[in-house]
């Protein structure tokens, strides 16, 4: 179906794989409008109930732009590049109504880390890496790294990442807070594995309110949070996976929520 992307979807899990390894999982035109699709699918398909996106290889999860592919093209617009390429692939995954675990397989590299910051849990290898390139190339960060870096990190900590564009290595991500697990890389597909039929099996529309009302909340006064609180809990306490946590409660069992 896609020439620059793999696909396999099993027990309500979508596994999305970036499929350039040659050139480190480099973004070409074909590769952003390709996710950008791919994306979209696995929203509306409602069978779907996690998402892990990932890389092809043991090397690279994404380097961000090829810069060879734009060799020899006419000059483009970067801020056309940007808003038609980049912007909507963090949009979709950031608005999306189910969670998106991102299987940091290696390199993360400028907007290659916007990628994996823009996913809701980062579970990497050891061997991985996150690197925000654009300075050494006299760009500046793009594809949301900018918002991801601000809220996660200091200011000062997120100033020094952007404008010398230090590698950080798994552990030192993990230590900082930007991503949730560095584990072996022998071990890396026990774990994303497991996070993701946990997430599969939870109420999915609670889910998908929780990751709104966070991102809301990061910005959002006291009082708007309190009211946006009672209006997704409202939402929540309609569903059917609310109807069967409280019967699995009651009746001393584990739930099994539908989704729905």
């Amino acid at each position: 179906m896609y020439n620059t992307l793999l696909i396999e979807t099993k027990d309500s899990v979508a596994t999305i794989a970036l499929n350039r390894p040659e050139v480190y999982n480099a973004f070409d035109d074909e590769m952003s409008f390709e996710l950008q699709d791919a994306l979209k699918q696995v929203t509306k398909d409602k069978a779907i109930r996690a998402v892990v996106l990932t890389g092809s290889g043991n090397k690279a999860f994404c380097s961000g732009q090829d810069l060879k592919a734009d060799r020899g093209s006419e000059v483009k617009s970067f801020s056309d590049s940007v808003n038609k390429r980049y912007n909507p692939i963090i949009r979709l995954i950031t608005q999306m109504p189910k969670p998106v675990i991102c299987r940091l397989n290696g390199v993360a590299a400028g907007a290659g880390c916007s990628l994996a910051l823009a996913c809701d849990i980062i579970i990497a290898s050891e061997n991985a890496s996150l690197i925000e390139v654009f300075i050494h190339i006299g760009l500046v960060p793009d594809s949301g790294s900018s918002f991801f870096l601000s809220r996660n990190l200091s200011y000062q900590k997120a100033f020094e990442l952007a404008t010398r564009g230090t590698k950080l290595s798994a552990r030192e991500a993990l230590e900082l807070g930007l991503i949730n697990k560095a584990v072996k890389p022998e071990e890396l597909d026990a774990a994303i594995n497991a996070e993701a039929a946990f997430y599969a099996s939870a109420p999915t529309k609670a889910i998908a309110l929780i990751k709104k009302m966070l991102q809301k909340g990061m910005t959002a006064s006291l009082d708007s949070a309190l009211n946006y609180e009672a209006y997704c809990q409202q939402i929540a306490g309609s569903t059917g996976d609310y109807k069967e946590g409280v019967k699995a409660f009651l009746g001393k069992r584990k739930p099994e929520f539908k989704g729905e």
